[in-house]
């Protein structure tokens, strides 16, 4: 994931609302990948701790794991870093799983 100048906010930053959507978009992936086929889900809480500012036009990787998964809830964990290992941002979420 890279920000350009489409992600800046009025003060001339990475606007977090770009780190918060990257952290919901790989913390849900990971519970995705846990269920079954058909089966759903969605973002019922995302924490998000912002560890320092987002750079512009700086490559970053973007990861999420999953911590837990019951029958109705999946749990994960996601962190945005750089090249070294550096945490820019970091998330928690719970999923609801819907199942048909």
């Amino acid at each position: 994931m890279k920000a350009d100048e489409r992600h800046l906010n009025p003060l001339g930053g990475v606007h977090g609302g770009f780190a918060a959507t990257v952290l919901d978009s790989v913390t849900g992936c990971a519970v995705h990948s846990m269920l079954e086929a058909g089966v759903g889900y969605g973002t019922i809480d995302l924490n998000i701790k912002m560890c320092r500012p987002i750079p512009q036009n700086v490559e970053l990787l973007a990861t999420g794991n999953v911590i837990n998964l019951s029958k109705n809830l999946g749990i994960s964990e996601g962190k945005i870093v750089d090249e070294n290992g550096k945490i820019y941002a970091y998330a928690s979420a719970t999923c609801m799983i819907i199942r048909k």
